[in-house]
C-alpha cells in the first residue's frame, strides 16, 4: 500500500501533537523525534528541514535568556517582590495586585517564560511568610504574564514567531497595535481576580509586620552588575524600537545585547561563561527546532496550502469573518493545545491566504497574536509559562490542578478575547 507524503506529514504531526498534549513524553523529545521521522520517511530532505528552522526566533530567545539570566543574578527580582510587599503594607490582596502588575510589565519587557522562572520562587517564599495559599498569587501571575507578554514583540513566544515570520511587523508595530489593548485587558482581569480572591487572602498583623521588617536593599547582591545590566537592557530595548530603521533583525539586537552584557559582566561578576549559558533554556529551544521541522513537512507537502484554501472558501475572503475566525480559533485552540505549535501551524496558513487574494493581512496577524497569547490563559497547558509555574508550585508542595486553574482562567480568557474582538473590529475592520 502506497501512503502519500501528505498523509505521512499529517499523521506524524497529529501523533506528535497528541503526545505533546498528553505530556506522557517530554514535548521536546516528541518534537525532535517527529522532525527526524519526517526526514527519514522522505517528507523533507535534511536541507529542507533546516531551511524551515526559524533562526531569528531562536536567536531572539537565546539573547533575551542570557540578558535575563545575568540580570537575575543581581537579585533585582527578589528586590522588586519584597519592595512590592512593603509598598502595600504586607496586605495579601494588595500584594497579589502588585505582583501581578510587576509580572505583566516584566513579561512585556523581557519574556513571560523567563519572568515567571524568576518571580514564582520569590512569590512562594513571601506567601509562606504571610501564611496564605499561594494558588491565587500563582494563578494571577500566570494570567498577568500572558497578558503582559501580548503587548510586545519579545513578550510571548507566539509574538516572537509572528514578528520573525513577518518582517514588516517591527517591535514598534507590536507596541502600537497591542500594548494599549493589553493594558485594558490586564486591568479588567486584575479587578475580577481581586473580586474572586478577596475573601481568601487574609493574614495576621504579626505576619504582615514580619514582611515589613525585611530590607529590600539586602536582596541586591551586586550593585555594579545591576547598573550594567539595566543599562544594557535599556539599550537593547531601544534598539528593538529602532531595528527596522537600522535594518537589523530582532535576533541580531538580542544577541548584541547578550554579548555586550557577557563581556561587561565578566569583569564585574564571579560567574563564568559556562554558568551563564547553563541558565539558557536549551530544552525549550530544541523544542522549537523540532516543531519548525514538523510544520515544514506540512508546508512542503501542500497541506497548509489546502487548509488555507478551505478557510478562504469558508469565509469567502471577507476580512471581518476571517479575522474573527482566526482570533477565536486561535484562542480556543491555544487554551487546550499550547499556543506555540498552533501558531507555528497558522503562520504559513495566513501567508498562503495572502497569496490567494486576502489583500490586507495585518488584522489577521494581530488577531492571531491576540488569540494565541490571550488563549494561553484558558487552561494550565495553554502556554509555556503556565506549565513552568505549575511545575515550580508542585515542587514546593503547592500544586495547582488543571480544573482549579480552568475555573478561573477559562472565563477570564473568553472575556479577554471578547474585548479583543471589539478592539480588532473597531480598529481594523470598519
Amino acid at each position: 500500500m502506497n501512503i502519500s507524503q501528505e498523509a505521512i506529514a499529517v499523521g506524524v504531526f497529529l501523533v506528535a501533537y497528541a503526545l505533546i498534549i498528553s505530556e506522557k513524553i517530554h514535548r521536546t523529545v516528541v518534537a525532535l523525534a517527529g522532525a527526524v521521522l519526517v526526514i527519514m520517511l522522505g517528507v523533507l530532505s535534511q536541507e529542507q528541514a533546516i531551511h524551515h528552522i526559524d533562526f531569528n526566533t531562536l536567536g531572539l530567545l537565546v539573547g533575551m535568556m542570557v540578558i535575563v539570566a545575568i540580570t537575575g543574578e543581581t537579585g533585582l527580582f527578589r528586590f522588586l517582590a519584597i519592595w512590592a510587599a512593603k509598598a502595600v503594607d504586607g496586605n495579601p490582596l494588595k500584594l497579589m495586585i502588585a505582583l501581578s502588575v510587576i509580572t505583566a510589565v516584566a513579561s512585556a519587557l523581557l519574556d513571560n517564560v523567563t519572568t515567571v522562572l524568576l518571580t514564582v520562587p520569590v512569590t512562594l517564599s513571601i506567601t509562606k511568610q504571610l501564611n496564605v495559599k499561594p494558588a491565587p498569587y500563582l494563578i494571577s501571575q500566570i494570567i498577568a504574564s500572558n497578558i503582559g507578554g501580548t503587548a510586545t514583540l519579545i513578550g510571548d513566544p507566539p509574538n516572537i514567531m509572528i514578528g520573525s515570520a513577518v518582517k514588516e511587523l517591527s517591535f514598534l508595530a507590536f507596541v502600537n497595535n497591542l500594548a494599549a489593548i493589553s493594558m485594558v485587558i490586564l486591568v479588567v482581569n486584575i479587578v475580577l481576580l481581586t473580586l474572586i480572591y478577596r475573601k481568601q487572602l487574609k493574614t495576621t498583623k504579626e505576619l504582615s509586620d514580619k514582611i515589613m521588617s525585611l530590607d529590600p536593599g539586602k536582596q541586591i547582591k551586586n550593585v555594579k552588575l545591576l547598573k550594567i545590566s539595566l543599562a544594557v537592557l535599556a539599550l537593547t530595548i531601544t534598539l528593538f524600537f529602532l531595528h527596522q530603521q537600522l535594518h537589523l533583525e530582532s535576533a541580531t539586537v538580542a544577541i548584541f545585547g547578550a554579548t555586550l552584557l557577557i563581556i561587561l559582566a565578566r569583569k564585574n561578576s564571579d560567574h563564568d561563561l559556562e554558568h551563564v549559558f547553563h541558565k539558557v533554556e536549551w530544552v525549550a529551544l530544541l523544542f522549537f527546532v523540532g516543531l519548525f521541522m514538523l510544520v515544514g513537512g506540512l508546508v512542503e507537502t501542500g497541506v497548509i496550502s489546502l487548509m488555507a484554501q478551505k478557510a478562504f472558501e469558508l469565509t469567502e475572503g471577507n476580512p471581518t469573518t476571517t479575522a474573527m475566525l482566526i482570533l477565536w480559533l486561535s484562542a480556543i485552540a491555544s487554551a487546550f493545545l499550547d499556543n506555540i505549535p498552533f501558531v507555528a501551524t497558522m503562520i504559513p496558513l495566513i501567508k498562503e491566504m495572502g497569496m490567494m487574494g486576502v489583500t490586507n493581512l495585518e488584522p489577521l496577524w494581530w488577531s492571531l497574536a491576540l488569540g494565541a497569547c490571550l488563549g494561553g490563559n484558558g487552561t494550565l497547558i495553554g502556554a509555556s509559562a503556565n506549565v513552568i509555574v505549575a511545575g515550580l508550585a508542585a515542587q514546593e508542595g503547592s500544586p495547582i490542578s488543571f480544573i482549579q486553574f480552568m475555573k478561573v482562567g477559562f472565563p477570564l480568557t473568553m472575556l479577554s478575547v471578547l474585548i479583543a474582538s471589539v478592539y480588532v473590529y473597531l480598529r481594523y475592520l470598519i
